[in-house]
């Protein structure tokens, strides 16, 4: 259903709409590397908890670039299975990654930290002090 037409294609309308559902929902056509991640608003900072299963603590970056922060994962793996000869018996690789980006503009990249535990990412990030408004008086010409 992320098309322009959703209800195009066979002709049956509501059908599609159906197929699409179960297309999407079964990993069809959607990216089967999305992560989940919360963000939670603790009054003085927010807390962001991704889940990244698979990953090693070392496969995971943070980049911090402007009013950006990406979080990006990756991670390899290869097992292969030999006989006596040589000879491949069976022999699996798998790949992952993730990378996704959010905007940080009302955050002190300064007090940032983050902690990975059990598939886990959470960072928190708190909140920039509000700027008390400045009072002056004006000068009339």
């Amino acid at each position: 259903m992320y098309g322009l037409t959703p209800f195009g294609g066979t002709g049956f309308g509501l059908w599609d709409a159906f197929n699409d559902f179960d297309n999407n929902f079964f990993g069809g056509k959607m990216p089967l590397n999305n992560c989940k991640t919360d963000i939670r608003d603790d009054g003085d900072k927010y807390v962001l908890e991704s889940e990244l299963p698979g990953f090693e603590k070392e496969d995971i970056k943070l980049d911090l670039s402007g009013t950006q922060l990406t979080i990006a994962a990756e991670h390899s793996t290869n097992s292969d299975e030999k006989d006596d000869k040589g000879n491949y018996i069976r022999r699996e690789r798998t790949f992952g990654s993730y990378k996704r980006s959010f905007d940080i503009g009302d955050i002190d990249t300064e007090g940032i930290s983050a902690e990975y535990k059990n598939g886990i990412l959470t960072i928190e990030l708190p909140k920039k002090s509000p700027e008390a408004p400045v009072a002056k008086r004006l000068e009339i010409k």
